[in-house]
């Protein structure tokens, strides 16, 4: 199978759908590699780079069109694109089949199979080829180096000797993948950061990473969390609270990121305009929703602007783009993992299962009909637990029976053992010689307090503290010492050997322990 990589036509895209080391991966796969002349140079991949990974390259478009089975592209198709494509042929690219349903048509008419990268079924075993996940990662670590960079002092606290510097506060709107990725970067730089999200399972993430969870008191409490990863919209009472929170946040935050966003839906607005107003001059709101109108309100798609209090707001919809290196690569992985799906026997046959999950959700178009919108993906749901019943309460007088029943038995478990144990003891003395018997008392003594001690731990304890028994229980070592003095060969093999397991035992305990409570200090 020929695979075709064209270049971005769109303005400002600096993308390209294959790099030299995914194709390598491509041909063991079994395929053949095209490339269009210049489509990977605004990603600094150059011509001669795809020629030594063993890639054709091509002329232009129409060429990579004619000679290839299937075509990878970052952007999705313009109708042109679509229009040289052939009956049979296979498009791979980011495509938004609810926001273009006239390129659907088309691809529909031209009998070519379209999947769409942004239509990657949520589940775990699709993560390797979640476009989505891998630019909107890139975009909210981009969106806070744009933000230092039109920030005009350190995000870092510093106390210099010219004067203290305060750290900088920052706000991140939504903690989906990019507002995680905005979170992570902003810590690493030092900054004090806030984050926000409608779904409460989040906040634990958010502090795991440093981070501050910014709460609403509102009942009832809202659970924000829908399929496929996203948030659900917020009821209108949960949106006010919100936005009285915001607003509250407002003139102490400085650095403002909002993330939230659902494909296909215009982005919700979260950062009105009186919240700008309210902000210190010299702060800075970076809108990652802006392409779908933006979560603010003074947002202007592709632009930067500063308003009259000297707030900059950043609209830009290419952020992934800005980074196209490694947002290339990145992206073409996601490719590459499509397309080792799609050729599940290594031979450079493409299988188009449509009774794959991952396949059948990405695929909008096949074989002259619309596959979109999917089926739900046929995931085994998991048995509900049967709910534990509650132990009953005692009372006080139930309580001091159950102890005292259990004192008994106890007391009869420990007579019966006494006693089954001096019968032996007595028995083995009738037989034994009174040499043998003051080793074996010491022995019998030692296993029973040891028994005791070790079988009356509660179970949480077991592990840190089994260590450092088994480094005190092993004084057995000198019994061993003692005994290599012995005149018998045997005997100071097996004293040696007891020495050395002794010894592993000794050391091995302690620094196990230590281990185990190190994980436990802060230092």
């Amino acid at each position: 199978m020929k695979i075709g990589a064209l270049r971005e036509t769109a303005d400002g895209e600096s993308r390209v759908a294959l790099t030299p080391d995914s194709a390598r991966h491509l041909q063991k796969l079994g395929h053949e590699c095209l490339v269009e002349a210049g489509a990977g140079e605004k990603a600094g991949i150059t011509d001669e780079a795809y020629a030594e990974a063993g890639v054709t390259v091509l002329a232009d478009a129409k060429a990579v069109t004619k000679a290839s089975d299937l075509l990878v592209k970052v952007r999705g198709p313009e109708a042109d694109e679509l229009e040289r494509m052939r009956e049979g042929q296979t498009l791979i690219s980011f495509f938004w089949p609810g926001q273009n349903p006239e390129l659907l048509e088309q691809a529909k008419r031209k009998g070519v199979t379209v999947v769409a990268m942004d239509m990657v079924p949520r589940i775990s075993r699709a993560q390797k080829m979640d476009a989505l996940s891998s630019m909107a990662n890139l975009a909210g670590y981009r969106a806070v180096i744009e933000a230092a960079n039109n920030f005009g002092r350190f995000f870092t606290g510093q106390v210099t000797a010219a004067g203290k510097i305060p750290p900088a506060r920052v706000l991140v709107v939504g903690a989906g993948v990019a507002g995680l990725a905005a979170i992570g970067a902003s810590i690493s730089l030092g900054a004090i950061t806030y984050a926000f999200d409608v779904r409460p399972e989040v906040a634990e993430q958010i502090e795991s990473m440093g981070a501050e969870f910014v709460f609403l008191d509102f009942e009832p409490a809202q659970d924000g969390s829908a399929t496929g990863g996203y948030a659900a919209p917020s009821s209108p009472e949960f949106h006010a609270k919100q936005l009285a929170k915001f607003r509250e946040l407002a003139p102490q935050v400085d650095i403002v990121i909002t993330t939230a966003l659902i494909p296909g839906r215009p982005a919700p607005k979260l950062w009105t305009e009186d919240m700008v107003r309210a902000m210190k001059r010299g702060s800075v709101v970076v809108d990652l929703a802006a392409e779908r109108g933006g979560n603010c309100d003074l947002t202007v798609p592709d632009e930067r602007i500063v308003t009259d209090n000297g707030v900059t707001i950043i609209g830009y919809t290419d952020f992934p783009s800005r980074m196209a290196a490694q947002a290339s690569s990145l992206y073409s992985n996601n490719i590459r993992h499509m397309l080792s799906d799609l050729t599940p026997q290594k031979d450079g046959v493409i299988v188009h299962d449509m009774e794959d999950d991952v396949i059948r959700g990405s695929t909008v178009a096949h074989k002259g009909e619309i596959t979109w919108p999917p089926p739900p993906p046929k995931v085994r749901a998991i048995a509900a637990a049967k709910p534990r019943e509650k132990p009953k309460e005692l009372t006080a007088e139930e309580r001091r029976a159950q102890e005292a029943a259990a004192f008994k038995a106890q007391t009869r478990n420990q007579v019966a053992l006494l006693t089954t144990g001096g019968v032996l003891l007595l028995l083995a003395g009738y037989f034994a010689p009174a040499s043998f018997m003051s080793h074996f008392i010491v022995f019998v003594l030692a296993c029973f307090v040891g028994f005791q001690v070790i079988w009356n731990v509660s179970h949480s304890l077991h592990t840190p503290l089994m260590a450092i028994t088994n480094a005190i229980s092993s004084i057995i070592i000198l019994g061993a010492l003692l005994q290599i003095g012995s005149g018998s060969w045997l005997v100071i093999v097996l004293a040696a050997l007891s020495v050395l397991m002794a010894g592993v035992n000794i050391f091995g305990g302690f620094l196990v322990t230590r281990r185990m409570l190190a994980m436990f200090q802060k230092s």
